[in-house]
């Protein structure tokens, strides 16, 4: 500390600065929207709300909560969340361990195949024919078998198991070790760090997705939470001028198209933001280091 100089002293001051700068851009509009969210809406239509609410209220969460499909939404994001992120984080590491091997009969033209979907589809409809040809319309498993894998977290895999030492898998073999032993036994664990960040891209990718579930599924049984809130927020979405909002607010109503708005908001981002701490130390490390050949 006594021996920095006057220009590291400044250096770090600016580096305070700045990065104060960049994390108040950053947070504050998510804090906007959170006490807006818990202010009375009809209040909240005045404006003027920057850093605390003025007047309490949860109006807004408990018009949302208490919707008769909402829990049964909840069910259906948790369980595509749960289920899907570890069936298509193992597939996707077993396709990138393969396309790894510098044994693999054609490897440089499965890589190329699997490269060229990143660029060129069929589209929505041979898409939807396809799903509705091996009859998983309407079924949860269509949240699920589409999603296993996707190219890009491959690559990402790819390249970090490449980075590891041949001669560990060469050792591996001369002790006997099959490809499936290396890959459980070496490759999963020696791959945390790229496992955890590709975990998180499939879960937000999970929890967020709703336009699936209005592609291929009709029953209101298997609309996921995006869904239903996606149906609410389209309830409340005529009469949001700010001149209705008042009328509204006259007439008793307690809750706003933007109060909705924001608490959808909230409801939607709150859980999914909760699991990110958990594996934060994982996500820099994996994509920088599965980033390095890629």
């Amino acid at each position: 500390m006594g021996n920095k100089s006057k220009e590291d002293w400044i250096l770090d001051i600016l580096k305070v600065i700045v990065l104060s700068i960049v994390t108040i851009i950053t947070v504050y509009p998510f804090w906007n929207i959170f006490i807006i969210s818990i202010n009375d809406a009809t209040d909240a239509i005045r404006g003027g709300l920057y850093f605390l609410p003025r007047k309490l209220s949860f109006s807004s969460y408990l018009e949302i909560l208490t919707k008769k499909t909402f829990l049964s939404s909840i069910k259906v994001s948790v369980a595509r969340t749960v289920i899907g992120t570890p069936i298509a984080v193992l597939v996707t590491s077993m396709l990138a361990y393969a396309l790894s091997r510098r044994d693999l009969v054609g490897r440089k033209f499965w890589n190329l195949l699997f490269i060229f979907t990143m660029y060129f589809g069929g589209g929505l409809v041979p898409y939807y024919m396809v799903l509705k040809g091996i009859h998983m319309l309407n079924t949860f498993w269509v949240f699920i078998f589409p999603l296993m894998m996707s190219v890009y977290n491959m690559i990402l895999v790819r390249s970090y198991v490449e980075s590891m030492p041949e001669s560990l898998f060469e050792a591996a073999k001369i002790d006997g070790a099959t490809d499936l032993t290396v890959f459980f036994r070496l490759v999963l664990p020696l791959s945390k760090p790229i496992l955890m960040t590709i975990g998180l891209f499939v879960a937000v990718n999970q929890w967020n997705s709703w336009f699936d579930a209005y592609l291929y599924t009709s029953a209101q049984s298997l609309k996921p939470m995006q869904s239903v809130l996606v149906e609410i927020l389209n309830q409340y979405q005529t009469g949001g001028s700010v001149s209705q909002q008042m009328s509204n607010a006259k007439s008793g109503m307690t809750v706003t198209p933007d109060s909705i708005r924001m608490a959808a908001t909230m409801v939607a981002t709150i859980p999914i933001i909760m699991v990110y701490p958990f594996i934060q130390k994982y996500f820099v490390k994996g994509i920088m280091l599965g980033a390095v050949k890629a």
